[in-house]
C-alpha cells in the first residue's frame, strides 16, 4: 500500500498514492460515517486546476487526488520519484470500491448523469455484484442548484441511508459539487468521472495497451471527437509544455494559498 502524501504538479496537489490505499481511505471514511472528498484527476482534470485558481485552491482541499492519467503519474514519478508503477484510474477504483462496499454491505447512492444512463449502470451493477446496495440515484438537472436545493439535495441522501456516494457529473462539475457538498453529508463523495458510462456499457473502455501507453485521450477523441476535441488538442500540449517547464525549473508553479469558501452557485 502507497500513500506518500500531495506533490505539487503544475500547482494541484496530486496524492502518490495506489488503488489499494484509495479505496481503503474511502472506505474508512464509509465505515467512519464522517466527511470524505476523492477526485481522480487526468491531465483534464490538471489543467482545469491550472486555468483557474480558485478551482485548483477547491481540489487542493479535497482528501485525496489521484493520479488517474498516466502523465499525471509520469510527473508524480519525474519530479518526485515517486515510484507509482501504476495510475489510480476512476473507473477501476470505482469498481473496487463498489466490490468492497457489496461485501460490506455499505450502501451507495448514484449522483448525476441521465436517469437512462443510471438505469443502465444500476441493472449492470444488479448482475455484477447482486450484493451492492443502491439506496438511490439521482440525475444531473443540467443546472446550478437553486437556494436552499443543496440542503434539500443532501437530506435525500442521508434519508436514503447511503454511507458513500458517487458523483458522475464530469469534469469540472463534479469536483464543485463534491467540494460544496462535503460539510452538508458525513460519508465520502467521490468525483467519478466517466466512471458511470463505462460501468453502464455506454461507452466503451480503450484496449488495455492503449491504457498502458497513455493513448487513452486518442480513443476518447475518436469517439466523441466534437465534444472533446478542444480537451485534447489544445490541453495536452499546453499540460507537456508546463511540466516541462517545471522539471527544469524555468517556472515554479505554486499552488493557490488556503481553501475556497464554500460554494453558493455550483452545478447539479
Amino acid at each position: 500500500m502507497i500513500d506518500a502524501g500531495k506533490r505539487n504538479v503544475l500547482g494541484v496537489l496530486v496524492n502518490v498514492v495506489d488503488y489499494e490505499s484509495a479505496a481503503s481511505q474511502v472506505l474508512a471514511a464509509a465505515r467512519e460515517r464522517r466527511p470524505f472528498t476523492l477526485t481522480a484527476l487526468a491531465v483534464h482534470g490538471v489543467m482545469t486546476g491550472v486555468q483557474d485558481p480558485a478551482h485548483a485552491a477547491r481540489l487542493n482541499a479535497f482528501d485525496v487526488a489521484t493520479p488517474d492519467g498516466q502523465p499525471v503519474r509520469w510527473a508524480l514519478n519525474l519530479l518526485y520519484k515517486a515510484g507509482l508503477g501504476d495510475r489510480v484510474y476512476g473507473p477501476a477504483l470505482t469498481w473496487r470500491i463498489l466490490e468492497e462496499c457489496a461485501r460490506e454491505g455499505l450502501p451507495v447512492y448514484l449522483y448525476g448523469s441521465t436517469e437512462a444512463t443510471l438505469e443502465r449502470l444500476s441493472t449492470e451493477l444488479a448482475g455484477k455484484l447482486p450484493a451492492l446496495q443502491i439506496t438511490g440515484r439521482e440525475p444531473s438537472k443540467f443546472r446550478l442548484a437553486e437556494p436552499g436545493e443543496p440542503e434539500v439535495i443532501a437530506a435525500r441522501i442521508r434519508d436514503s441511508g447511503a454511507q458513500v456516494v458517487l458523483v458522475g457529473l464530469g469534469c469540472p462539475r463534479q469536483e464543485q459539487f463534491a467540494y460544496a457538498m462535503r460539510g452538508l453529508l458525513d460519508m465520502p463523495l467521490l468525483a467519478v468521472g466517466a466512471a458511470f458510462d463505462y460501468h453502464a456499457g455506454t461507452l466503451r473502455l480503450p484496449p488495455p495497451w492503449m491504457q498502458r501507453y497513455s493513448l487513452e485521450w486518442l480513443w476518447r477523441l475518436a469517439l466523441e471527437p466534437r465534444r472533446l476535441w478542444r480537451r485534447y488538442v489544445l490541453l495536452n500540449p499546453a499540460y507537456l509544455a508546463r511540466l516541462t517547464a517545471q522539471l527544469t525549473r524555468l517556472s515554479r508553479p505554486e499552488p493557490p494559498a488556503g481553501a475556497t469558501e464554500r460554494l453558493i452557485e455550483f452545478p447539479v
